[in-house]
């Protein structure tokens, strides 16, 4: 399998450089020459597999032409080793639970995936590689604890100063050894773009061997695909309309949903769920793409105000507004709506849902047909934003070991302008 720039203007690459290279030398993302199609034996089985072994079948048909199967099957089993359940809470709607693996957030697949991978692809390297990744709060955590220790391989997370969860800031900032976090003095955006800039920059590349584990790469967001088939594992047999409801701020998730949908996987729409960060609800009705400033909501994690991952989406749609629109639906839901469904799911249905959940929930709750079942994606543990949580529902929420042990460490964080000199000075003094 060949990669090419959604920018068309760079070299077509095999999986290990794109992999390790994240963005191509043209600023574009990569994609596959050909989306994968599973046999429609595979969909016949499915009820019938673990999520070990639809990782492995799933990492087999994207990856397999590229990888040992061997190596493959063992990095699927090495990621994939807790639960991802399917909660029922009506008839009608269920809870894709992504809280499960060690950092509490759905991430957790995509960032253990990558980590395999690119150790996998660069195990007999000299020279280390340095991992540049920012951060709205849930993918640094989940970058560092993959990478966490892995040898030769060296992260920088940058995440905004001020915006994340007081427990998120402490995944970010606690790990030490080879994990090193970077306070910016701005927004996500500031820092994504801080990230593209490094990449882009000839004199940095030459310097440092460098590569992203944000949903830029490969390797980070096509793995979250492998949830979407068991979420339909579980669901089982049915004579309704399969809808997922993706909480959405740099659509990796979303993307690599519709990439399970487009090989096959019988789903009947998505809807992009986001906050007042509405960019892509906006261009779903009009057609137009407007990107501006992020604006600070209680769902941090999706405060994007240019998301990365659409240019991928517009390839999937062959960049026609109509074929998206058709099976891509748009949502977005201001602070005051969060708390009002956060309060809603619990009082109807006992179920702790955090801002970004209660996002998607709201999404199906008021889009959902009566021929249809929605399947909304929770994709973190409510305790990450404990503060809100408590607040809102006005009860304790009870905060699980694995995040409670960050709690007790010491914050370690370099502070940063968001200036990319700044940033190039850090890069060169630690080289």
């Amino acid at each position: 399998m060949q990669y090419y720039s959604t920018n068309q203007q760079a070299p077509k690459a095999d999986l290990k450089e794109a992999v390790v290279r994240g963005l191509a030398p043209d600023k574009g993302l990569y994609m596959p020459e050909q989306l994968p199609v599973f046999s429609s034996a595979f969909f016949e089985q499915l009820h019938n597999l673990s999520l070990q072994e639809i990782g492995a079948e799933v990492a087999k048909c994207f990856f397999g032409d590229s990888v040992d199967n061997k190596a493959l099957k063992q990095i699927a089993e090495e990621t994939l080793n807790f639960e991802i359940p399917l909660v029922k809470l009506s008839e009608q709607i269920f809870s894709l639970e992504l809280f499960h693996g060690p950092t509490c957030a759905f991430k957790d697949v995509g960032g253990r995936f990558m980590a395999r991978m690119l150790a996998y692809f660069t195990q007999n390297e000299q020279q280390d590689i340095y991992v540049l990744t920012a951060t709205s709060g849930d993918t640094g955590s989940a970058v560092a604890s993959g990478f966490f220790n892995v040898p030769g391989i060296k992260v920088i997370i940058l995440y905004p100063k001020g915006k994340v969860s007081h427990i998120q800031e402490q995944q970010l900032t606690t790990h030490g050894h080879n994990i090193t976090a970077l306070e910016v003095d701005g927004t996500f955006d500031d820092c994504q773009k801080l990230v593209k800039e490094a990449f882009n920059t000839e004199g940095l590349r030459k310097k440092l061997k460098l590569t992203s584990a944000n949903s830029i790469n490969l390797a980070r967001f096509l793995p979250q695909a492998i949830y979407y088939y068991h979420a339909v594992a579980q669901l089982g047999k049915t004579d309704k309309k399969i809808v997922f409801s993706v909480p959405s701020g740099n659509f990796g998730n979303l993307t690599a949903g519709i990439f399970a949908w487009n090989s096959g996987l019988p789903v009947h729409k998505f809807i992009a769920a986001t906050n007042v960060n509405d960019i892509v609800p906006q261009y779903l009705e009009t057609g137009i793409f407007s990107p501006k400033h992020s604006i600070k909501t209680l769902a941090n994690a999706m405060d994007v105000g240019n998301p990365s991952n659409f240019v991928r989406m517009l390839e999937i749609f062959e960049h026609q507004h109509d074929k998206m629109a058709e099976m891509v639906k748009g949502f977005s839901l201001d602070d005051e709506g969060i708390q009002k469904y956060m309060q809603l799911i619990y009082e109807k249905h006992q179920y702790i849902a955090d801002p970004h959940g209660a996002i998607g929930y709201a999404a199906l709750d008021q889009q959902l047909q009566e021929n249809e079942v929605g399947i909304f994606l929770e994709t973190a543990h409510p305790a990450k934003f404990i503060d809100i949580t408590e607040k809102v529902l006005q009860r304790e929420v009870p905060i699980p070991e694995r995040l409670g042990a960050y709690l007790k460490k010491k914050k370690e964080a370099v502070p940063l302008k968001a200036d990319f000199n700044a940033f190039q000075d850090y890069l060169y003094s630690i080289s």
